[in-house]
């Protein structure tokens, strides 16, 4: 609009000195820029574009999608020149490392005939678990001159979801173990079938596989095993996500640490048949969605960009929670939900804890996973000990003197069961890491060297 009231300007001052020949090249100057901008709104109102994407099922770390985006000249005028370019979120791509990975280019200058197809193809890899949105595309044209440019949000974005690493506990030894009578259970303790504690008299009712045949025969009566109660109850993970915890020094890796840890313990115990639950004051990236993405015009790339980009920041204070529950699908909701989950300024520790212990199951135990122990964390770890839950706690990637105040807070607070990981490569080691005593599940832990 400037450039056309600059030349109108000239124009009259032309007119009005009779100089004929800047004159008509004013004229001819607002005949091009008429066009031009008339071409340039064509091109742009003539696109179609698709988006080919064979599937969006949640991928492990490291797999790989390509995407194809067809740019499709529906007009009958040529375009003279377009530029495809596919968002993708630029805080994932701008990390050391990047969390997702670009082979090939997702940025192509084309010219398209009419009803001919540009096609732009790519490929993601994931690097890092996270919940990442592809695309929209934005579309750029404009005159051969440089004068007029028009920008255009093409195809709806995709959610792509890259799920965290499960990596195996040899031995998991997070027994919810406690004094006689001090808590009265939801539900009876199940079973253990490995465990032979004897064999009574058949009784109505009890599975063929139950019964013992050696002692029928020799008794002549027919007798039933007798099996130990298992010491397993299930537990619920409770996985502090705060902001405060997590330094920029040591960012992304304890975090995502963290994240391994919280799902390799929720795949251990869904293993052992028992329930599993995850609870965590982290933000659920889904919650950064825009609900509406239009496909407009728009005057700037970037004014494009920043209509379509995911939120930066949300509002959610409510924690996210996956209730405990039995079944190997637990994992998998599980895993999604870690898979999405981010860091966090709004809800601490302790306001978690006193959020959700109405609804933690007391027969499970409470396994926190923290990056650090504050004074209120303690405390309030410790009222849930003195409520009757049984308590583990990890600590995540601290050094020696943190590592020595954390478990000075949780001793104080009577809380023994005290774990450290500060690599995926100790994570293995995590079930050997204390010997409690099976007398008293309350004396001191000793750390194994």
């Amino acid at each position: 609009m400037r450039f056309l009231i600059a030349i109108l300007v000239i124009l009259l001052a032309a007119l009005a000195l009779q100089a004929g020949l800047l004159a008509f090249a004013m004229y001819v100057l607002i005949g091009v820029y008429l066009l031009s901008r008339s071409l340039a709104r064509r091109w742009i109102e003539n696109v179609v574009a698709t988006r080919e994407i064979k599937s969006l099922e949640p991928i492990d770390v490291g797999d790989k999608i390509e995407i194809k985006i067809h740019i499709q000249n529906a007009g009958s005028v040529p375009i003279a020149w377009i530029l495809i370019e596919d968002l993708l979120p630029r805080a994932a791509l701008k990390q050391r490392p990047p969390r997702i990975r670009v082979m090939g280019k997702r940025l192509k200058l084309a010219t398209i005939r009419a009803g001919k197809v540009a096609i732009l193809k790519y490929s993601l890899v994931g690097e890092m678990r996270g919940y990442y949105q592809i695309g929209p595309t934005i579309l750029e044209t404009g005159d051969l001159f440089g004068l007029y440019r028009r920008h255009r949000v093409v195809t709806k974005p995709l959610f792509l979801l890259v799920l965290p690493k499960i990596l195996p506990l040899p031995r998991y030894d997070f027994a919810s173990q406690r004094p006689i009578g001090e808590i009265n259970t939801a539900h009876r303790l199940f079973e253990d079938p490995t465990r032979n504690a004897g064999v009574r008299p058949y009784q109505m009712g009890d599975p063929l596989q139950r019964v013992h045949w050696r002692a029928t025969a020799r008794t002549g009566e027919l007798m039933s095993r007798i099996y130990e109660t298992t010491t397993l109850a299930g537990a619920t993970i409770l996985l502090d996500f705060h902001t405060d915890g997590y330094h920029t020094r040591g960012e992304p890796y304890r975090s995502e640490l963290a994240v391994v840890v919280a799902v390799s313990l929720a795949h251990s115990v869904a293993l052992l048949n028992q329930p599993v639950g995850l609870m965590s004051n982290g933000r659920d990236a889904a919650d950064r969605i825009r609900r509406e993405t239009k496909e407009r015009d728009f005057a700037t790339r970037e004014s494009a960009r920043n209509s379509s980009d995911m939120l930066e920041e949300s509002s959610r204070l409510d924690p996210n929670v996956v209730a405990t529950r039995r079944g190997i699908e637990q994992v998998l909701t599980i895993r999604e939900s870690l898979a999405r989950i981010e860091l966090s300024n709004g809800l601490p520790f302790a306001g978690l804890l006193m959020e959700v212990t109405p609804r933690l199951p007391r027969d499970a135990t409470v396994i926190a996973v923290l990056p650090r122990v504050s004074v209120e964390a303690s405390v309030a770890l410790g009222s849930l000990r003195r409520q009757g839950f049984a308590i583990t706690v990890i600590l995540i990637g601290l050094e020696d003197d943190d590592r020595s105040q954390a478990h000075g807070r949780l001793l104080a607070e009577n809380i023994r069961d005290v774990r450290s990981v500060n690599s995926e490569e100790e994570l293995a080691m995590l079930g050997d890491q204390t010997a409690v005593a099976r007398a008293n599940p309350y004396d001191v832990a000793i750390e194994l060297v």
